[in-house]
């Protein structure tokens, strides 16, 4: 580019920063400060309206991590200022990188009777004081300032700041500047002015004679602004611009959708902090919303605007406005962005359900997509769910699938067609590259982005711009990106940027306003089949173990609840505790957000929902055993989809026959139960063959029951566990499993650095025999890293086909990961594990970390091996080639990882877990271990069965009373092994109806049913919803 040009552009750069932006406020007065410290957590705004406020300067600290200290703001407007827009400039300050997480603070503004105003990001926000002020008024504001220090994962040795007891007392922040101002909007008019048409200049070739126009239009208006009178001049210099802003845009420009945006990470923070955040941001949205009518803003998550509903009505309700208005659109119908890899399906659902009643309830919307644009990866299960719940459309992420080399499929463009596993097919797009918005300074790059995505998608596709800017983790609009989105909305050499709701961006894919709400799937777009993941998401699988497992328990627990309850409500008329399983689900499903799901969240965070699962855990049980009655001796209830026939180990009752003594103290008894119902303990063997234990050459082990042997080396590691049937093994010769390793491992979202080596866990403290059968053998093995303990017991019960080993860990390991591996003799193709309502392959010729759920699946032709795990763990698989021609395919199982960016203290401290290992087994029998170990049989009380199934393949996942109160028994099946299914359902109650519906229980279509039963057909992999209305006198 011609050297003048260059210089002309830095002249208006200059111009720009050096005399406009000062001119914009030509008058002030300082702010009278007086500061507060709230004591502990966070007080509502009517405490701090009567607190006592101590004098405080401009210059002074303030703000120890994770404190809040109110400002109170006062000034008299001068007379000489009436008619002239006033405005409150707050610069609360920002963290000293030095010292500590350098990000400016945030806050949330209120007026003098408390009612909340606007948030400040950080970003330099005015507070608008008055479009026209009378002059002489007197103003007061109230500033709710967070200390909240900012923890990244690329900021180590900031990851102390993440929890109050390690963060320190030192100040985080030292306050600025408080002052009351004159906007001059002439001024502010001429910087958008010019900052519109300078940033269209520099996204231009320096060819093109429109970048040539707009040059020489900003140096005249530069020279038309008088320095010594610049509010008397501006005028001159925008009459200049005029023609190049009227210049319209070619009727060939890419359309943009801009929206204004706030995704407010909800488990990157603690629970009130989130709130916080997210107050602040819905605050600043409906304020700009007020200023700006154009404006649409788009934000997900039911739960963020519950909490606006229950801690702060004002914003609520000015939200409500808003939609009603056309100004605020909820998106995703889900009750918070989920990580959808770690919940179970039926958390899913509920994401959807309460997402969606929430919105329907509040707003009077049904939101019809799915909104998910940073989710580390989206499972095969998502498309029918999302079709059930009622969206067209999904967003997924900008890095989906973009990982070939560990054997994931690249999306095939930046729209799609995704389908499921079960055929399903929802129309998608992937996400912009930042899906927190777009911020001024970006703005020029981010809408070119934005275009060149959208013309991959397609001819008729509109880009996608979220705009939001400032406050990590809660990005929101700011004036000046609105200003610009209305200069860009017909200008020349632009594409046509207008305001729209995020699903107009999609009607080009859904039909429009097709009335049968179907997606259009007429060829036109690619189609990408299966999950799709992101790349660097490193650890995150088995990272915060015991939050997983937490969250894992309490899905078994909900289930076992709300099936017991039904149970007692149908066969006993016990009412139904339905607000209590209500709150207690919402309970769940906030803490599988992404971060905390995943486990990338603070210290602080993984604490609290720990805390939280434990809670919820006890609530739960205390509330089974309420709608159960008390134990009646040898009963049990079977919450699985499965009858069993089982060794149950209980606390000793001397009601019980039959049954062996164990050294922990406990008893162990033969149980026998149906599927979803109530069966007996203390059964003699009988036919059963009982376990025995003998001792080895070696100095170890052998098990053996008549359906499996194992044997254990006097180093406590598997030599053997062969499947009696067949007389086959399934550990590879000459190898040995339940062998622990510690490996190198960094940080979840980055991997370990080259050049350590691991160590395997051979040697053992001790390996003794603990219980000698005949129901059951354990063995318990006692191993050491040098700082970590482990404890196995290795358990063989009498007609089990499965080793059973439960591990107990205390880690105090820093960057190591612990692996359990499994070499087995078995060429498996594919390792098939769990997902959702359904199963999942990989390839094991590519080495790839996968995630299980409940169970994994390595096998050949009528043969195989399944792992079942308590615990939902990340995984590997290697086969390689031995030198007999046979095929070794390794299972490696990371129980543990190493501290993460924001927690290096992840996962210290004391671990459980449980695995079983079955050889012989198909995929149904993995999926039946999976279940057994979720559900374990419990004492309780007689009572017949509910309703029972009987193909094995279609399993009863949730069993529920209708959400409307009515009584009707809603019940949800699927079909688990990817192929068609004849079933018959039998109810335990007189039926009067049947009918077949959604995720939210709206009909679909009405079912036959003749003396109890229904008789149904579903598709591989298929979700079906019945509501069952009860006959009789009811529920």
């Amino acid at each position: 580019m011609h050297d003048r040009w260059t210089a002309e552009e830095d002249r208006i750069s200059r111009f720009l920063d050096g005399i406009l932006r000062p001119a914009l406020h030509p008058q002030r007065i300082p702010l009278d400060i007086g500061a507060w410290q709230a004591p502990g957590e966070p007080v509502p705004v009517r405490i701090a309206l009567r607190a006592g406020y101590a004098p405080f300067l401009a210059g002074d600290d303030w703000g120890r991590p994770w404190s809040t200290t109110w400002f109170r703001l006062e000034a008299r407007v001068p007379e000489r200022w009436a008619g002239r827009r006033v405005e409150a400039l707050v610069d609360l300050g920002s963290g000293d990188p030095a010292a500590g997480p350098a990000r400016p603070a945030e806050a949330l503004v209120h007026d003098a009777s408390g009612i909340p105003l606007q948030g400040l990001h950080g970003g330099g926000e005015p507070v608008t004081i008055s479009a026209a002020a009378d002059g002489g008024e007197r103003i007061r504001l109230l500033v709710e300032a967070a200390a909240t220090p900012f923890v990244d994962t690329r900021h180590g040795p900031a990851a102390r700041f993440g929890n109050p007891a390690t963060a320190g007392g030192e100040p985080l922040y030292r306050f600025r500047a408080a002052d009351l101002a004159v906007r001059d909007e002439g001024v502010w008019q001429l910087i958008h002015d010019i900052e519109t048409l300078g940033r269209l200049m520099r996204e231009l070739p320096a060819a093109e004679p429109r970048r040539h126009r707009i040059r020489t239009a900003l140096v005249r208006a530069a020279d038309a602004v008088d320095p010594q009178d610049i509010a008397g001049t501006v005028h001159r210099a925008r009459t200049l611009l005029a023609p190049e802003l009227a210049r319209r845009a070619h009727e060939s420009a890419q359309p943009v959708i801009a929206f204004g945006h706030a995704r407010v990470d909800t488990g990157r923070l603690p629970v009130h902090e989130s709130i916080r955040r997210a107050s602040r941001a819905f605050a600043t949205a409906v304020s700009l919303a007020e200023e700006y009518p154009e404006l649409v803003f788009a934000a997900s998550s039911a739960q963020h605007y519950a909490w606006m509903r229950d801690h702060q009505p004002h914003i609520f309700e000015r939200i409500r406005k808003a939609v009603a208005d056309g100004n605020w659109a909820p998106v995703g119908g889900m009750w918070v962005e989920a990580d959808p890899g770690v919940p179970g399906g039926e958390s899913l659902v509920r994401q959807f359900v309460h997402g969606h009643r929430f919105f329907r309830d509040e707003f009077a919307v049904d939101t019809d997509g799915v909104w998910l644009p940073a989710a580390p990866e989206l499972n095969g299960a998502l498309p029918q769910l999302a079709a059930l719940a009622g969206a067209r459309w999904l967003l997924a992420p900008a890095a989906a699938g973009k990982t070939p080399a560990e054997g994931i499929a690249v999306p095939p463009g930046a729209a799609f067609h995704w389908e499921g596993i079960d055929g399903t097919r929802i129309p998608c797009r992937l996400a912009p590259a930042d899906p927190d918005g777009t911020g001024p300074a970006a703005l020029g790059p981010a809408i070119g982005s934005a275009a060149a995505s959208a013309v991959e998608a397609g001819p008729e596709a509109p880009a996608l711009l979220p705009l939001g800017a400032s406050g990590a983790g809660g990005a929101v609009p700011t004036r000046e990106l609105l200003e610009a989105v209305r200069r860009l909305h017909d200008l020349e050499g632009s594409p046509r940027v207008t305001m729209g709701r995020p699903a107009d961006a999609f009607k080009y894919l859904v039909g429009g306003d097709s009335s049968d709400g179907t997606a259009m799937d007429d060829g036109s777009l690619p189609a990408h089949r299966g999950e799709l993941r992101l790349a660097a998401h490193h650890g995150t699988y088995s990272a915060q173990a015991r939050t997983k497992r937490g969250n894992r328990r309490a899905e078994a627990l909900l289930r076992e609840a709300e099936l017991w309850s039904v149970t007692a409500a149908v066969h006993g008329g016990v009412p139904y505790p339905y607000q209590e399983i209500d709150t207690l689900w919402k309970r769940v499903l906030l803490h599988q957000a992404q971060d905390v799901a995943a486990g990338t969240g603070i210290s602080w965070v993984h604490q609290e929902t720990e805390l939280e699962h434990r809670d919820i855990h006890r609530r739960l049980e205390a509330l089974i055993r309420r709608v159960n009655g008390p134990a009646d001796g040898p009963a049990v209830l079977n919450a699985a989809p499965y009858d069993r026939r089982e060794v149950v180990v209980v606390d000793a009752d001397p009601l019980i026959p039959h049954g062996q003594d164990l050294a922990d103290g406990r008893r162990a008894h033969l149980a026998e139960a149906p599927a979803l119902g109530t069966g007996r303990a203390g059964l003699p063997l009988d036919g059963t063959p009982p376990v025995t234990v003998r001792r080895t050459p070696d100095g170890g082990y052998l098990l053996a029951n008549g359906l499996t042997s194992v044997r254990v080396d006097a180093r406590g590691l598997v030599g053997s566990v062969c499947d009696l049937a067949t007389g086959r093994d399934a550990i590879a010769p000459g190898r040995l499993g339940n062998l622990l390793r510690l490996r190198p491992d960094g940080p979840a979202g980055r991997p370990p650095g080259p050049g350590r080596a691991g160590r395997d866990l051979t040697e053992a403290l001790s390996v003794r025999l603990t219980d000698e059968g005949p129901l059951m053998v354990r063995l318990r093995v006692e191993r050491t890293t040098g700082r970590s303990t482990v404890v196995q017991e290795l358990s063989l019960a009498a007609g089990g086909h499965a080793l059973a080993i439960d591990t107990a860990i205390d880690w105090r390991e820093r960057d190591s990961a612990l692996q359990s591996l499994w070499p087995l003799d078995v060429h498996a193709e594919h390792v098939l594990g769990d997902i959702a309502f359904g199963l999942a392959g990989h390839a094991t010729d590519v080495a790839a970390a996968h995630r299980t759920h409940r169970w994994l699946h390595i096998g050949e032709h009528r043969w195989g091996v399944a792992l079942a795990s308590d615990t939902g763990h990340g995984y590997d698989v290697v086969r390689r080639t031995r030198d007999d021609g046979g095929s070794t395919t390794t299972l490696r199982l990371t129980l543990l990882g190493a501290g993460q960016g924001r927690d290096p203290h992840a996962d210290r401290g004391p671990q459980l877990f449980r695995h079983t290992l079955r050889p012989g087994a198909d995929p149904g029998d993995a999926i039946t271990e999976g279940y057994r170990l979720d559900l374990p049989l419990r004492p309780g009380r007689s009572a017949r069965p509910l309703l029972a199934v009987d193909h094995p393949d279609v399993v009863v996942e949730a069993v529920k009373l209708a959400d409307d109160h009515s009584g009707d028994v809603v019940v949800r099946l699927y079909e688990a092994r990817g192929g068609r299914a004849r079933t018959t359902l039998t109810a335990g109650f007189a039926l009067a109806s049947v009918c077949e519906t959604d995720l939210l229980e709206r009909p679909l279509a009405g079912h036959p049913h003749h003396d109890g039963d229904v008789t149904v057909c579903l598709r591989p992999f298929q979700i079906l919803t019945l509501r069952l209305a009860v006959g009789g006198t009811g529920a």
